[in-house]
């Protein structure tokens, strides 16, 4: 039986890899203007083609990661004029770490479309690509743990420029939880890919990395549980040097910030449910805490409405990274909730004539200066939102990726809508953000900005936490804990007819001319 399941596996993958052509063609730099919205529309696949394969131009040593250790890097700013790189950032986070992951998961698993992304002049080279990416990666996660065991295995926010990671300068001595929650589920998943190939290769990595994810498990709640249902958003750590059990070593949560949300930070929270120890008490406190912010409300706006949504605390794209994860979706009411949402981020940009949709992003880039004016958190919807006060002038591709996991054709059809703006392609794919007027864009790469779109175009990583899960057993528990909160709150979905919105106004054209490299 053995023999015969990889056998099946052997055929399935020379059945997807042959689908792709042996020497495929490069496409157009500029390939988003090549496609009209009603191509899209009709059939996705070739713009998914080529969106894969420039949005891989951005996985290159130096530019997203460091080849030598295996580590991502936040992203690198790009020349204004020209669009080559420039200045990498020498830092990153958990977060870009999980984005890595779950895409190497996908390699692994043999999908050709991260065969596309990765190595599209030789599809079959992806799966051991990405394994031995991670496994120089799982040796420096190894190191750092070694060096500074105060993380209990976690990760700060980090400087990976050099082999041996070290803390960022602001994060010394601290952690954060929600990032590190998007990491452990894609390790969790990223394991699964691995047993599933059968390959024994393979399997000695998979241990290796459930080794270091099951020591995650006997430090989070030291680290990160206060008590009484509390979970730190970022833990201050006593010394960093010291091991987790150290009678000097000690750990509280930095200052009122707590993961009390019902948006990513819940999958640090299920994280500490499964794995952390806690008692039965201690789950139901959990949920408890979490209760006041899990929020329904109706989004109107002139004669559209009321929508039920779940109430976001600015309703950002980002707030719904958990669902590339976890299956929330396999709960029927969640599902329907957050297909809603998507219908009110996509029409909430027609009616008020807006071309993009919103996620918190970097700002504009500075002409003159090549530097990035900051960081806008506070962007999404306002009237179904905890956080009104909002800068909505910046729209952002990324913005799309969980429309993209309800359709891919609608989703895409809003990237397109932003990526023909001037600048908003270059030598590494998609732009970070453009400004509404078309005054201004972010000329720089990030993680989150550009492989949030790829992972949700793969799917996500459910599918594999979702076999894991079963064989932990604690699928049904997920299940039961997600649907019970949800059902609690939404019990009168308003709006399910109407169907999504399409883009109908473009950014205009203010004089920007495309960088020179991708014209």
């Amino acid at each position: 039986m053995r023999g015969s399941k990889l056998s099946c596996l052997a055929l399935s993958w020379a059945t997807l890899t042959n689908a792709l052509p042996k020497n495929p063609r490069e496409p157009s730099c500029r390939f988003a203007r090549q496609y009209t919205q009603k191509e899209i529309l009709k059939d996705p696949s070739n713009f998914i083609n080529d969106l894969l394969y420039w949005e891989g131009k951005f996985h290159q040593n130096n530019v997203s990661y460091n080849s030598d250790n295996g580590m991502s890097y936040d992203g690198t700013n790009i020349d204004f004029i020209t669009g080559e790189r420039t200045v990498m950032h020498p830092f990153s986070a958990a977060s870009k770490e999980s984005l890595q992951i779950m895409l190497y998961a996908h390699a692994v698993a043999g999908s050709p479309e991260a065969a596309r992304f990765l190595t599209p002049q030789d599809p079959s080279a992806a799966p051991d690509f990405a394994v031995s990416i991670m496994e120089t990666k799982l040796q420096t996660y190894l190191k750092f743990n070694e060096t500074f065991p105060g993380f209990g295995g976690y990760l700060p926010w980090f400087t990976s420029s050099s082999q041996d990671l070290t803390p960022s300068w602001d994060w010394n001595n601290r952690v954060p939880g929600l990032d590190n929650g998007e990491l452990v589920w894609a390790v969790y998943a990223f394991i699964q890919a691995l047993e599933n190939t059968g390959k024994s290769s393979y399997a000695k990595l998979a241990s290796e990395w459930q080794k270091w994810m099951d020591y995650t498990k006997t430090t989070g709640a030291k680290i990160f549980y206060e008590g009484n249902g509390q979970v730190c958003a970022v833990t201050d750590i006593k010394n960093q040097s010291l091991p987790v059990d150290h009678p000097d070593q000690g750990y509280s949560c930095e200052g009122s910030g707590r993961l009390n949300d019902p948006y990513e930070g819940e999958l640090f929270t299920f994280w500490l449910q499964f794995f952390g120890g806690l008692s039965d008490a201690d789950k139901e406190q959990l949920w408890a805490a979490k209760k006041p912010l899990l929020q329904s409300v109706d989004y109107h706006i002139g004669k559209v409405g009321p929508i039920t949504v779940q109430k976001g605390w600015w309703f950002s794209s980002h707030e719904q990274w958990k669902v590339l994860e976890m299956p929330y979706y396999d709960v029927d009411i969640i599902r329907r909730v957050f297909k809603n949402a998507e219908v009110v981020r996509t029409c909430n940009s027609v009616l008020t004539k807006n071309p993009g949709m919103f996620a918190s992003v970097n700002n504009s880039t500075d002409p003159a200066t090549g530097d990035v004016i900051g960081y806008i958190s506070n962007t999404g919807v306002p009237s179904v939102s905890f956080l009104p006060e909002q800068e909505l002038d910046v729209i952002t591709p990324y913005s799309v990726f969980p429309t993209v996991l309800f359709d891919k054709a609608v989703g895409l059809a809003w990237w397109r809508n932003m990526a023909i703006d001037q600048k908003m392609q270059n030598p590494y794919g998609s732009t970070e953000s453009t400004r509404i007027d078309g005054t201004g864009v972010s000329a720089l790469l990030t993680w989150d900005s550009k492989i949030t779109t790829v992972v949700a175009l793969l799917g996500g990583v459910t599918d594999l936490v979702r076999q894991r899960m079963k064989a932990d057993g604690i699928y049904d528990e997920f299940i039961t804990y997600a649907e019970q909160a949800h059902s609690a709150v939404f019990k009168n979905l308003k709006g399910e007819h109407v169907d999504f919105c399409l883009p109908e106004d473009t950014v205009p054209d203010a004089g920007l001319e495309d960088f020179t490299l991708c014209e």
